[in-house]
């Protein structure tokens, strides 16, 4: 009788238990918009460049708007202070020039007569500074319109032909960011994975960096224990496994890939009466040999060493 006692009182060790796991990934928009189409569903399977999402964002159309018009006007002031004055502007200046000559020689003319006049005092003081400031004006004009004749056949200066094309090059800057921007409306796959979860639906506002889309990378399932210091001494890396599932009363063969000590914030306390107090706990990740086994297993089902 007191041999039985003693072997009932015996705790029974329990079998490590872990879970099924697979590397996660999200993908989210870089500009905030409100979500006009989905083209996926959670469980699908994408592929790298695949389209999720669409979104509206129209403070984009707008800018885009705006940097194609400023390309188109920039790059008529490159274009003209490169090639100048037209044909038409040349025959113009030529028109004008001939009309203000007329006008000076009949200035000067006039000038010259006020001049004997005033000296034969003919003609008093002010009528002759009137006449001085009339010729003087003439020649300003002609001066004025000779030089910008001149300038004309010259040529545009290398300092605005210069400044003109850096106003293109710059607006052709921000029309390249906005364009940028534009395309980033469509939500793509970065990388081939098996949808979960789906965060927003069609008319939801998504804004910049939320994840609207989660899942799981193919071929990356995992088993995940974790075992105290106490029987962390019959594992080692290496180590060929049977991992069991209850849920599905399956079996997989695994190794195990590596064994790592998990933060002292997870070490065990009195609080798990399993474990003993202090006991340092260790975590084991666990590859399967079949991968594609493993594949169909499910997310975060229990499995047993």
């Amino acid at each position: 009788m007191l041999l039985a006692g003693a072997g009932c009182s015996e705790k029974t060790e329990k079998p490590v238990e872990g879970k099924v796991k697979r590397e996660t990934l999200a993908f989210a928009p870089k500009v905030t918009g409100r979500i006009l189409k989905i083209y996926v569903q959670e469980g699908d399977l994408v592929q790298k460049g695949d389209t999720l999402a669409m979104l509206d964002v129209p403070e984009v159309n707008a800018k885009l708007a705006q940097a194609k018009g400023a390309v188109k006007a920039t790059g008529a002031q490159r274009s003209l202070a490169r090639n100048g004055a037209t044909e038409n502007q040349i025959k113009q200046l030529r028109a004008k020039q001939a009309g203000i000559k007329e006008q000076y020689h009949f200035a000067e003319k006039s000038f010259s007569r006020a001049k004997a006049m005033f000296a034969d005092s003919m003609m008093t003081p002010q009528a002759y500074d009137e006449m001085v400031a009339k010729f003087q004006g003439a020649r300003a004009q002609l001066d004025a319109v000779d030089a910008e004749l001149a300038e004309a056949l010259r040529g545009v200066r290398t300092e605005t032909q210069t400044a003109s094309q850096g106003q293109a090059d710059q607006a052709l800057g921000v029309l390249q960011e906005v364009e940028v921007a534009y395309s980033e409306r469509y939500i793509i796959a970065a990388n081939a994975m098996q949808i979960e979860t789906i965060t927003l639906r069609q008319g939801e506002l998504a804004t910049a960096g939320y994840p609207v889309f989660s899942g799981y990378l193919p071929g990356t399932t995992y088993f995940r224990f974790t075992v105290p210091e106490s029987r962390i001494a019959a594992y080692k890396k290496g180590d060929e496994l049977t991992v069991h599932v209850p849920y599905s009363k399956g079996e997989i063969k695994a190794t195990i890939q590596n064994i790592k000590q998990l933060n002292r914030y997870a070490d065990v306390t009195s609080a798990y009466p399993d474990y003993q107090i202090e006991d340092a706990v260790y975590e084991l990740k666990i590859q399967p040999k079949d991968v594609q086994q493993a594949e169909s297993l499910l997310a975060n089902a229990t499995v047993v060493l």
